[in-house]
């Protein structure tokens, strides 16, 4: 019985973390060039495009990266997709594909289908507002590649904003800026957890 109280603490405690982290981007008026280029870059179509620079590379960083993330994704094929998913959305919008799996941990623990509080969705906690400021009425937020171009574009902005300051970008993209929290958890997993040796030539 004790064992039992022990966990349902311990799990507690985990929610309580995860939720207090998740994403609420909050909403702010665009420039009208700001807006279309936001817009160009979360429409543009690219399904079966690639960042890596050879096969090697891209073998090499998949299967790095996918035994890290089996616990997390169970089915291999699933798995795979959506780290080639995040490897060129990432690169695409100039970010660290490590840095983007770091902030996926700590936004939805890798769950499709998580939504926050504040109505964050998908895996990278997007908030709907930003469909109808960038996007489309029926842009699904819980489709993989749609979830994860809305979250690299929306954290380039927030980098441009921040003249590459990524500790006050991480914040504005939480929702939480001036707080210290969530960019060292994005920041931890980030280099703790993702942190990639070889070398992506």
């Amino acid at each position: 019985m004790r064992e039992l109280a022990r966990w349902t603490l311990c799990l507690a405690l985990i929610w309580a973390h995860d939720a207090a982290l998740a994403g609420a981007q909050r909403y702010e008026p665009l420039a009208a060039s700001v807006q279309a280029a936001l817009s160009r870059a979360v429409s543009d179509k690219a399904p079966d495009a690639s960042a890596f620079k050879s096969k090697l590379d891209e073998v090499n960083w998949l299967s790095a990266m996918s035994r890290r993330l089996e616990n997390r994704i169970r089915d291999h094929g699933s798995r795979i997709a959506f780290l080639k998913s995040v490897h060129y959305e990432a690169s695409r919008a100039g970010l660290d594909p490590q840095l983007v799996l770091g902030l996926i941990q700590v936004e939805s623990g890798f769950k499709k289908y998580a939504v926050s509080r504040s109505g964050a969705r998908g895996y990278m906690q997007v908030m709907p507002f930003w469909t109808k400021l960038i996007g489309g009425k029926d842009d699904n937020l819980f489709d993989m590649r749609k979830n994860i171009r809305y979250g690299c574009t929306i954290l380039r902005h927030y980098l441009d904003i921040e003249n590459g300051d990524l500790f006050r970008a991480l914040g504005r993209y939480n929702g939480s800026l001036g707080k210290p929290q969530y960019p060292r958890a994005v920041e931890a997993a980030w280099k703790n957890r993702w942190r990639y040796e070889g070398k992506l030539s």
